[in-house]
C-alpha cells in the first residue's frame, strides 16, 4: 500500500521547516517532496549586517536545500509551481535549473502552500530608478555597492508600503497597516550607526516612516513606546500615519497622505501580495492569501495546509510565526496517519512577535511580545547579547541545515531577559 504524498511548496523558512517537521512527527508514514524555484535557503534576516559590513551576502546566506532534504529522506524538485487545482489534488509546476523546460503535474494527498508571498516593488512608481532595498541578496548587493561607491552623505529615508490584508481571518488576528515593521526599525538603527562610523552625520539625517498610526504596533504600545523614545533621544526623526507610498523621486518619496521626505536615499519594503497562481483559488481568501484555522489547515479543505507569508493568518509576516506554524502542520500530519494522538496533535497555533534586529555596532535589539494577540508579555532589549544571539542563531540553523534544537529560543530568552537584561 503506497504512502501519503505530501507536497510542500516553498523550501525557505516556512516550507524548510514544515517538512521536517512532518518528517519529525509522522516519520516514515508519508512520503515528502518539496517544490522551490531556487536550489537554496536564503537567510533573510541577516541581509542588513552584509550590507552594512560591505560583505556580499550570495557568499555567506544561500544554504543548500538538497543536502538538507536527503537527511531526511525528502525529495527536493527545482522549480516554479504554476498552478494549484484542490479538487484534482494537482499542481502544475516547470522545472527552474534551464529555461525551456515543459510543464509537469503532480499529484498530492496533502499540500502545504509555504511559497512565501511576492514583494510587490513593482507597484511602487519610481522604485527601480531611485528606490533601494535589502530583501534578499540581489537587492542587497544593489543597496550596498551604492552605499559604498555612490552615496554623497544625504538624507535617509526608510519605511514601509502599505499592507492590503485579506477581510476573511479577522476574527482570528488583528488587522495591520504594515506587513512587517522589524525591518526597516532595523535598517533605521543600523543606517544611523553606519552613518557615524564613516563621518556622514548620525540618526538626525535618517526618516523612518510608517503607513500605520504607530510603527511595529505588533510589538505591543509598551514596546513600541519605548523604542520610539529611544530613537528620539538618538536623534531619529519619525514620520507616521502616511497611508502608503505614492511614489519615490529622485529628491525624496511622496506618501498619500499628502506628506512627503526629502531624501537621497530611500529604502523601502513594499506591500506583501499573494502569488497570482492562489489568487481566486477556493481555499484564498479574498486577496489570495490561503485561508486556514489556526490548525493551519483550510476550513473546506482539511487536505490543504498553508504556513508562513503565504497563509492568511500569519499577520504579522514574520519568521517565527512561519517556525510556529510549522509546527503545528507536522503534529496535525502526524495525527492524520496515525503517529500522533489527537491530545498531543490538536495544539493550535498561538502567535507571538519574538524579533532580534541589529542598530551596528555590534547591538541589537530584542523584541519578545504577544499584547498584539491578547496576551500580557512585551518586552525590549538592546545591546551586544541579542547582536550575538542573532548571530549565533544564523551559525546554528546552517550548522544543523535548518534543525535548530527546541531549546534554542528559550536559552535566548533567559540570555537576553534574564541572564544581561
Amino acid at each position: 500500500m503506497s504512502k501519503p504524498h505530501v507536497l510542500v511548496l516553498g523550501g525557505n523558512f516556512a516550507g524548510l521547516g514544515a517538512a521536517q517537521k512532518i518528517r519529525q512527527y509522522a516519520q516514515d508514514a508519508v512520503d515528502i517532496t518539496v517544490i522551490d524555484r531556487k536550489p537554496y535557503l536564503l537567510f533573510v534576516p541577516n541581509l542588513p549586517e552584509e550590507v552594512f559590513e560591505n560583505h556580499d551576502p550570495t557568499l555567506s546566506l544561500h544554504m543548500p536545500l538538497a543536502p538538507a532534504l536527503v537527511e531526511d529522506n525528502i525529495t527536493f524538485i527545482q522549480a516554479e509551481v504554476k498552478s494549484l487545482d484542490v479538487e484534482t489534488q494537482t499542481v502544475e509546476y516547470v522545472p527552474t535549473e534551464r529555461p525551456g523546460a515543459a510543464p509537469e503535474r503532480i499529484h498530492y494527498d496533502y499540500v502545504v502552500v509555504a511559497v512565501g508571498a511576492r514583494l510587490a516593488y513593482d507597484k511602487i512608481e519610481g522604485f527601480a530608478e531611485y528606490g533601494h532595498a535589502v530583501s534578499d541578496t540581489y537587492y542587497a548587493n544593489r543597496l550596498r555597492r551604492y552605499l559604498w561607491n555612490e552615496y554623497k552623505g544625504g538624507p535617509v529615508a526608510i519605511g514601509s508600503a502599505r499592507f492590503h490584508q485579506g477581510t476573511m481571518t479577522k476574527d482570528l488576528v488583528p488587522m495591520a497597516e504594515a506587513a512587517c515593521e522589524g525591518p526597516p526599525v532595523e535598517l533605521t538603527l543600523s543606517m544611523g550607526t553606519w552613518l557615524k562610523q564613516h563621518g556622514m552625520g548620525g540618526p538626525d539625517k535618517v526618516t523612518v516612516f510608517t503607513p500605520a498610526e504607530v510603527i511595529a504596533e505588533d510589538a505591543g504600545p509598551r514596546v513600541v513606546s519605548e523604542l520610539l523614545n529611544a530613537a528620539a533621544a538618538m536623534g531619529y526623526h519619525y514620520l507616521n500615519k502616511t497611508h502608503d507610498i505614492k511614489r519615490i523621486t529622485a529628491d525624496g518619496i511622496e506618501f498619500e497622505s499628502g506628506a512627503s521626505v526629502e531624501a537621497e536615499l530611500k529604502i523601502v519594503l513594499p506591500d506583501w501580495v499573494p502569488h497570482d497562481f492562489l489568487k481566486g483559488l477556493p481555499i484564498s481568501d479574498d486577496v489570495g492569501f490561503v485561508l486556514t484555522d489556526l490548525y493551519m489547515r483550510n476550513p473546506k479543505y482539511p487536505n490543504v495546509f498553508a504556513v508562513g507569508d503565504a497563509a492568511a493568518v500569519t499577520v504579522p509576516k514574520l519568521g517565527m510565526i512561519a517556525h510556529l506554524g510549522d509546527e503545528v502542520v507536522g503534529r496535525q500530519l502526524a495525527k492524520d496517519v496515525g503517529r500522533m494522538s489527537a491530545e498531543q496533535a490538536n495544539l493550535p497555533l498561538k502567535p507571538v512577535i519574538n524579533c532580534i534586529g541589529s542598530m551596528g555596532d555590534n547591538q541589537a535589539f530584542y523584541i519578545n511580545s504577544d499584547a498584539w494577540f491578547g496576551g500580557s508579555k512585551q518586552v525590549l532589549k538592546m545591546g551586544h547579547i541579542p547582536f550575538l544571539l542573532k548571530m549565533q542563531y544564523k551559525e546554528l540553523f546552517f550548522r544543523t541545515k535548518g534543525k535548530t534544537p527546541e531549546w534554542g529560543w528559550q536559552v535566548s530568552e533567559f540570555l537576553a531577559e534574564k541572564l544581561f537584561g
